[in-house]
């Protein structure tokens, strides 16, 4: 029990601590998650709804370092502008598979 109430503590600290990346985060996860199942089963919502999630997930990653920058900025607009083309391929190649 002692080990879920470290997590479960650790989870609500981190995300009172800097709710913008948490939410990052968790729709990053989600994403993963989606992508994974889109690979797994051949339907098309939860392919479309990884890809939504990463392209917001970028976003708001290049938007936070814009007004904000952190000390990896270069790296994590970098990565961010990668996940964002990525996606927006995928996007491409969903309109063209139609």
């Amino acid at each position: 029990m002692r080990f879920w109430s470290f997590w479960y503590n650790s989870f609500i600290l981190s995300s009172q601590y800097n709710p913008p990346r948490f939410v990052e985060l968790l729709m990053l996860l989600l994403a993963i998650a989606m992508l994974a199942i889109a690979s797994i089963l051949p339907e098309r919502p939860y392919l479309i709804l990884g890809l939504s999630l990463v392209v917001g997930a970028s976003i708001s990653i290049l938007v936070r370092e814009a007004i904000a920058p952190s000390p990896q900025t270069r790296i994590t607009q970098l990565t961010a502008s990668l996940l964002l083309i990525i996606s927006l391929y995928g996007f491409a190649d969903l309109m063209y598979a139609l």
